[in-house]
């Protein structure tokens, strides 16, 4: 399919922000999105990058009333020369189809929706900042809209990509974190939806995570919903824990989503000579190491902050610091590696790493 584009015109544009410091994350949005529609028996039609604008939804939208919501994430870098730069877009690609499949939604054709993002993100490429540590936020979605009441999929769906300017997603930056571990709530359970990116998700874990804002942590750290023991994931990212010589992650049993971070971490590590084990770990496990000093660091994954150290968690009504509460060697060659391979700054093993402009 031809994706049509509509500029907008010039007077209607946004001031581009000019202080790169401030940008933060998830504010601002540049002056296109794409959009393409669907409906059964006439597959994906009429697909648009137009000027940005609110969407508009029958009140009756099913999106609104069942839950079928899916949404990717990931972004878009400048290189030293101005090339700009995707990191991995097949695997969100994959991922984004995956939990479509599993919500009874349509899956987006892979060529419709790279190209779809190609060309948004070369429209909009001077709203891509030049820090280090920045760059542009890729957000495709996909939402049921037909005008319907009645548990059934829907007949008709939305998918579009809006993108913009971003900074660091915790507002200190890569600096040691707090976990909050939560025991009276969970995330997902096995079964259910909790390893595809859908937004009942992040609904489910809102509650828990205001308490641990609330007590001054920056996320929640999620026990399985069955024994409440073993450690899955953060409230946006996986989790990593170095004990001994050994880099130990949960394993994916169907509650805990597969972050292509997560991926890019487990082999750049071992890329690194780093011994790396997929296997289920206790929060008693992890207390104890913490405790007897064999938990060297831990860290967390994810598109937005790449690597996030943890400096401290909370279990129980105590703190347990963790590498003294600093950022530990690992995590930051880790986050250090990523970053040279998503801006072009140095050799891309993995071939992760795809130019889409000059």
């Amino acid at each position: 399919m031809e994706i049509k584009v509509k500029k907008a015109p010039l007077k209607k544009r946004k001031a581009k922000p000019t202080d790169e410091s401030k940008l933060g994350f998830g504010k601002i949005f540049t002056d296109h999105f794409f959009n393409v529609k669907y409906k059964d028996g006439k597959g994906w039609y009429d697909p648009v990058i137009e000027p940005y604008r609110s969407l508009k939804l029958d009140p009756t939208a099913m999106c609104l009333h069942y839950g079928q919501e899916i949404f990717e994430g990931l972004k878009a870098y400048r290189g030293p020369k101005g090339e700009i730069y995707l990191f991995r877009p097949q695997e969100n690609i994959k991922r984004m189809n995956s939990s479509a499949e599993r919500l009874c939604m349509p899956p987006i054709e892979d060529n419709l929706f790279m190209e779809a993002m190609k060309k948004l993100i070369i429209l909009e490429k001077d709203w891509i900042p030049h820090g280090a540590g920045t760059s542009m936020y890729i957000r495709p979605t996909m939402i049921a809209t037909e005008a319907a009441l009645g548990v059934h999929p829907s007949t008709e769906y939305l998918f579009f990509i809006v993108v913009g300017p971003v900074g660091a997603y915790y507002p200190q930056g890569f600096s040691p974190t707090k976990m909050y571990v939560s025991e009276e709530y969970v995330r997902a359970v096995r079964g259910g939806i909790g390893h595809v990116k859908a937004a009942g998700n992040y609904a489910a874990s809102l509650y828990a995570s205001r308490i641990a804002t609330n007590m001054g942590y920056t996320q929640v750290l999620w026990l399985d919903s069955v024994e409440k023991k073993y450690v899955e994931e953060v409230g946006t990212s996986n989790i990593f824990f170095l004990l001994g010589e050994e880099l130990i992650t949960p394993p994916l049993a169907g509650s805990i989503l597969p972050g292509v971070t997560r991926n890019s971490v487990i082999a750049l590590a071992r890329h690194l000579q780093t011994k790396v084990v997929e296997r289920p770990i206790s929060i008693d496990e992890v207390i104890t190491a913490s405790q007897n000093g064999s938990l060297k660091e831990a860290f967390a994954s994810g598109t937005a902050a790449v690597v996030s150290p943890v400096g401290q968690i909370h279990f129980r009504g105590k703190e347990y610091l963790i590498n003294g509460g600093k950022t530990g060697i690992l995590a930051e060659k880790l986050y250090n590696e990523i970053l040279q391979i998503q801006y072009g700054l140095k050799e891309d093993p993995f071939g992760w790493r795809v130019k889409i402009a000059d």
